[in-house]
């Protein structure tokens, strides 16, 4: 029975226990493993914001994605022709006997059947992007002299396709009628295109 203990050595009491040192260890772990994956998320998201962010659309091309048209100097039967996004847009100033024409065409008739009504904000005003839906030409008619074919529209010479005052395909191997762009009047002379 001796009475010496070694000093330094932990008593019963200090000694320690499984669960202890792991819930411990644990929790410091599980905080490290989460500052490293936020730092280094932070890290992945700063390098590919900059290959994002190239992705964009360009100040200029943003600047092309709506235009104003003053519709003030065309007068009744002229026609109009502006570029948006790189394409010819047509807007007609229809006389009555073009309006009156387009909207009696039974919906039976057309190969896309779509009433003038759909197709148009204003009676008088027709926009209409002026590219054929077959493959992508510029159809005549815009320019006084020009061939409008047999219903007063617009006349495609690559291929025979043939639109009437409304846009729509009439005669052709075009499968759709002229698309229509998104438009608003912002005033009563003038539309806001896109």
């Amino acid at each position: 029975m001796s009475d010496t203990t070694l000093q330094g050595a932990p008593g019963p009491s200090h000694t320690p226990t499984g669960d202890h040192a792991s819930g411990e260890g644990g929790t410091r772990r599980d905080f490290l493993y989460l500052l490293t994956g936020a730092v280094g998320a932070v890290g992945v998201a700063s390098v590919a914001w900059p290959l994002i962010d190239s992705m964009n659309p360009s100040k200029d091309v943003l600047a092309l994605a709506s235009i104003d048209v003053d519709l003030t100097p065309v007068a009744v039967g002229q026609s109009l022709t502006v570029k948006w996004r790189g394409k010819p847009v047509f807007i007609r100033h229809r006389p009555e006997d073009q309006i009156k024409a387009a909207e009696e065409v039974p919906l039976s008739q057309l190969p896309d059947p779509q009433p003038d009504s759909a197709r148009v904000q204003k009676p008088e005003w027709l926009v209409v992007i002026g590219v054929c839906t077959h493959l992508g030409c510029i159809p005549l008619g815009q320019n006084p002299g020009e061939n409008r074919g047999p219903y007063g529209g617009w006349f495609c010479p690559c291929h025979g396709s043939i639109y009437d005052t409304s846009g729509r395909i009439r005669q052709g191997p075009a499968p759709q009628n002229l698309a229509v762009p998104t438009y608003a009047f912002t005033a009563d002379t003038k539309v806001k295109i896109g």
